[in-house]
């Protein structure tokens, strides 16, 4: 049942076949297994297969090369990037041969991580082929857009490319994804986490959901995790977990074996789940066609080219103006948060379709695109920046600073006027300013009222239920993780309705 170390090699048999290529210049160039073999009739819809044609004479050696080792090229191999080693060069990485699956019948048995087949792994390939099949099909053809850039960044990072499976398990590549918790984006960072690897976080940007910074922050954090444990395993365990939680584990268990922790009680069932779910998405996703998933429709791959805007451009004037659709430059850019670019950055390099970089240059250097016609709130008495924007529901004080160019600590007079980072005809409320500039669609949608409690030494089930007035039942209800001897732990997070 354990994974049979083997050499690991990385296929290297074409380098000119583009077609996925991705236009920033810090992203090296797709290789050979991020490309889908010519099947199908080419499409360039965004949600339909991505199909590249090779066909010019330039490329006919190309072209040869790529239908010798069709075989290769499987959509299999569009995920995971990883082909069997007798068909690659040696390296220095590791790839692991899965034994005791025999009674699956895979085509495909190796991966970069750790793999193993068990009652743990086998509930989660059975889910993801019955229940949550359809969520599956959405994560990997969802996979064809962002998987291509991953791969290459995680190699880069020297980390294995199969950890594409860990964001798949985190959001299924969806940026705008949110947890009950507040981790947001690709990879589901926390607010402080993603702080730490130099992610922005403010009113006017979450780097959190932009794909390609959340994964240089993620390769980032794995390698250290990897660092600190040694082990694929606990190091997947320890960024859902928490480094501290696994280590206490460790700890307490006196074993560094991820199976062996996952007997306990300590560890939340979240994270018992987390590894095998991986487990299980690698084994399905490097074998689509054995599992029956051959009628997908995969992603464009992400392509995209920059150009550095001024601050507070209106990404409405400017898509326009360029006769792009917006709602395409915004999936682009998934880390601005309003309809303009941020106020408090000089220039703001941002991404746009291809062949939009030449037509920017060529007729709007010089146009002015600066976004107008804020509404505005004329100050009632005489107060400071920091109490009026607690007045308004804002988190602090810095986005009615940068928008209106005052000092954080500003003191107003009676009669000032501001600009408020909302269009005019937007409805508001005070109670829900804060996010007031979301879609008619968001903002009408019903909204489930929620708090967080972290326990304390001595709290038990019964008095935190009488503290907040509610059921012990109901706490237990939303708190899938308590455990059936309703043990808590000084730190842990509960949710309370």
């Amino acid at each position: 049942m354990n994974s049979k170390l083997i050499p690991f090699f990385i296929l290297t048999l074409i380098s000119g076949c583009s077609g996925i290529k991705i236009t920033n210049k810090a992203i090296s160039a797709p290789t050979a297994s991020e490309i889908v073999p010519n099947t199908q009739k080419l499409t360039i819809d965004e949600d339909s297969t991505y199909i590249p044609i090779i066909d010019t004479e330039s490329e006919n050696k190309d072209k040869q090369l790529l239908a010798d080792n069709m075989e290769m090229l499987t959509p299999d191999l569009f995920i995971d990037g990883v082909a069997h080693p007798d068909n690659q060069v040696s390296s220095n990485k590791k790839i692991y041969f899965l034994e005791g699956a025999e009674e699956l019948n895979l085509e495909n048995n190796y991966f970069d991580i750790p793999v193993v087949y068990n009652k743990q792994v086998k509930k989660w390939i059975t889910y993801f082929t019955t229940r949550g099949r359809k969520y599956f099909s959405s994560y990997v053809e969802r996979a064809g857009r962002y998987a291509p850039m991953i791969g290459n960044l995680l190699e880069k990072n020297d980390l294995p490319r199969d950890l594409i499976f860990l964001a798949m398990a985190e959001s299924g590549f969806n940026n705008q994804a949110k947890s009950i918790a507040s981790a947001v984006g690709p990879w589901q960072f926390m607010p402080a986490t993603g702080k730490s690897y130099s992610l922005n976080q403010n009113w006017y940007v979450d780097e959190r959901k932009d794909p390609i910074k959340a994964t240089i922050a993620a390769a980032q954090y794995l390698g250290k995790l990897y660092k600190d444990f040694g082990q694929w395993e606990v190091a997947t365990a320890a960024y859902n977990a928490g480094e501290g939680k696994i280590g206490r584990a460790i700890k307490k268990y006196k074993t560094d074996d991820f199976w062996e922790l996952s007997n306990g009680k300590y560890l939340k069932s979240e994270t018992k789940n987390y590894v095998p779910k991986i487990m299980a998405l690698a084994i399905i996703g490097k074998n689509l066609k054995r599992f029956g998933f051959t009628d997908l429709e995969f992603r464009a791959p992400l392509d995209y080219e920059e150009i550095s805007v001024p601050a507070m451009t209106d990404l409405s004037k400017l898509a326009d103006k360029l006769e792009l659709d917006y709602a395409e430059v915004k999936k682009l850019n998934p880390e601005v948060l309003r309809w303009f670019t941020p106020p408090n950055v000089s220039e703001y390099k941002l991404r746009l379709p291809v062949a939009s970089a030449y037509k920017y240059a060529s007729c709007c250097l010089k146009e002015d695109f600066r976004a107008t016609g804020f509404q505005q709130y004329k100050v009632k008495k005489n107060t400071t920046l920091p109490k009026l924007s607690k007045l308004l529901r804002f988190k602090n004080s810095y986005a009615l600073a940068h928008l209106n160019s005052l000092s954080p600590k500003a003191r107003l007079k009676k009669g000032t006027t501001l600009d408020l980072p909302f269009k005019k005809g937007d409805k508001l409320a005070l109670r829900n300013i804060y996010s007031a500039d979301q879609s008619a669609k968001n903002s009408n949608r019903k909204k489930v009222s929620y708090k967080l409690h972290r326990v304390k030494k001595g709290e038990s089930l019964y008095s935190i239920a009488k503290k907040h007035k509610t059921s012990v039942r109901r706490i237990i209800a939303y708190n899938s993780s308590i455990p059936n001897s309703k043990k808590l732990f000084p730190g842990e997070k509960l949710i309370i309705r």
